[in-house]
């Protein structure tokens, strides 16, 4: 593990030697890839905002946003080994704090929602894989090893090694040991995902049944008592007839 600053810059550039197989050297990355440059410029920023340099961290930020489209506050804490794919339209706030060996494609946005100062970013624990256009919002915690799907909302916490999908993001998959080690692109597993909207009809279609069920029971029961109010009648006609 390197400590040091340009340490940590070096583990960056192994972070897409080994998540991205279209990198072919490391010197490719460095020249080529945006997400990387952003995350330079990061270090950079960071730096300057750590010595209270507020104003030259801002600078920085916003000169890595106009060349490589990501912005990313000096603010934010960032840990080893961040990988942002396809850099373009990621969106890191201030107070967002980021584990170990995270990874965010293109068009995510850790936001906020309150005007308040303090904490109003989220906390992403390590080994967490963000998928396109997916926005996290809030204070929340998305704890380690976790997945949230392309074009996610998520605006509450997620458990450790859970896959959340949806508008608002929900989970379809709890923690799989099979696949913990395993990387997932976009934050999505191909293989046996459960569609949120087929589960929700199947549900709707479960309690409709049960519901139709119901019905049917109550109707045969009121028509039993219809007829033996009708027999109580007669017999009771009859016996005044006597």
């Amino acid at each position: 593990m390197r400590d040091t600053f340009f340490g940590r810059l070096i583990e960056d550039v192994d972070s897409y030697m080994v998540r991205d197989p279209a990198a072919r050297s490391r010197i490719e990355v460095i020249l080529c890839y945006s997400g990387y440059h952003a995350i330079l410029f990061y270090r950079f920023a960071n730096l300057a905002w750590r010595r209270k340099f507020y104003l030259i961290g801002r600078l920085i930020s916003n000169l890595a946003r106009f060349i490589t489209g990501v912005e990313i506050h000096p603010g934010a804490e960032i840990g080893q080994r961040f990988f942002i794919d396809h850099g373009m339209g990621v969106v890191v706030g201030e107070t967002s704090k980021i584990g170990d060996d995270v990874t965010l494609y293109q068009g995510v946005t850790l936001g906020g929602t309150s005007l308040e100062k303090g904490k109003r970013h989220p906390t992403i624990g390590d080994g967490v894989i963000i998928g396109s256009g997916a926005q996290v919002l809030g204070p929340l915690n998305v704890s380690e090893g976790a997945r949230i799907g392309a074009n996610a909302v998520v605006l509450q916490d997620v458990p450790q090694g859970a896959t959340v999908v949806g508008i608002p993001a929900k989970i379809v998959m709890g923690r799989d040991k099979s696949l913990a080690d395993e990387f997932c692109a976009y934050g999505t597993p191909i293989e046996d995902l459960p569609d949120p909207v087929a589960r929700s009809f199947e549900s709707l279609r479960h309690q409709l049944n049960i519901l139709g069920e119901r019905v049917i029971s109550l109707e045969t029961e009121l028509a039993n008592n219809r007829v033996k109010i009708e027999e109580d009648e007669k017999n009771k006609a009859v016996k005044s007839g006597n």
